[in-house]
């Protein structure tokens, strides 16, 4: 049973578009802190299954659940979706009040962060992006990190109520700054898991005793959150801890975007989208990120 404290802030009217694996247990928390939530999931039995949990109220789309709402959260899919749940007249903008918050975490692009910035601003509303880093054993723990991008007002005004959910929320610059820094978030999780696949598989292969030699590491300069959370469930061929291949590459697939339009350069980062890409053709779509290990010793 999650026993998460809450930050405090004072109730608002809040709604939820969005329950999946990350945005189920964030609206959770939202409604558990005393907040009024109302909820939108394109499939209705979610919305239900939900509302069963936490007593809050569902809505049929995502106009009505944003109707009057304080600020408006969002979790789906990819640029896309983003688009269908806050454009359009059954969409978030055209129900919400004027000078209301939508917050985006989605992982998504920068572009689509700042299109819908601008369109929200024209409206006369405000727009935040702002992707999470930390899976959804962060949000169900509520203790996400949340990197955003926008205006500091707005900001200001979401800031104690996405703490119902999250352990770190920070403005890091204008509109679109939230998506790019989850780009270098990605870029580093990449890297880190190769070369925690190939340390080891190359350590099983010598004959070490590896869950004592991660023991040994991890008390020096090769320790990570990724060593100490999934180098034992690597060695046990355990791959179902919630953020899947499938996303994964969706998300590099932004960053190698992104890296075109500003001449960075990632070969690495590249290399590894195509080991994903092998862990895919594996049948590994939904196995998590740790996976690529199973390339060397599948």
């Amino acid at each position: 049973m999650n026993t998460r404290s809450y930050e405090p802030s004072s109730p608002q009217r809040v709604a939820f578009l969005g329950l999946g694996v990350m945005g189920h247990p964030m609206a959770g928390h939202l409604a558990r802190a005393g907040h009024r939530v109302t909820v939108y999931n394109r499939t209705g039995a979610k919305s239900a299954a939900w509302v069963a949990e936490y007593a809050g109220a569902s809505a049929a789309t995502p106009r009505e659940a944003a109707s009057g709402a304080d600020i408006v959260f969002a979790c789906v899919g990819n640029d896309d979706d983003l688009r269908s749940v806050t454009l359009g007249a059954d969409g978030a903008f055209a129900g919400m009040k004027t000078g209301a918050v939508l917050v985006d975490h989605t992982t998504a692009s920068a572009e689509v962060a700042r299109e819908l910035a601008s369109a929200a601003k024209t409206l006369g509303l405000h727009f935040i992006d702002a992707p999470v880093s930390g899976g959804q054993a962060g949000a169900v723990n509520g203790a996400l990190t949340v990197m955003c991008g926008g205006d500091t007002e707005p900001f200001d005004r979401m800031r104690p109520v996405a703490l119902c959910f999250a352990r770190a929320v920070t403005l890091l610059g204008p509109s679109g700054s939230g998506q790019l820094a989850k780009m270098v978030n990605q870029i580093c999780i990449a890297g880190l898991m190769q070369g925690l696949s190939e340390a080891l598989a190359f350590g099983q292969r010598a004959g070490l005793n590896m869950p004592q030699v991660l023991d040994v590491i991890g008390k020096g300069a090769a320790q990570s959150w990724q060593l100490d959370n999934r180098g034992k469930t690597m060695l046990a061929g355990q791959f179902d801890f919630g953020f899947a291949v499938d996303w994964m590459r969706k998300d590099l697939g932004l960053v190698m975007d992104e890296a075109r339009r500003n001449g960075a350069q990632l070969p690495v980062t590249t290399l590894v989208d195509q080991f994903y890409a092998e862990v895919q053709a594996m049948g590994g779509s939904r196995w998590d990120t740790s996976s690529l290990i199973q390339r060397l010793t599948g």
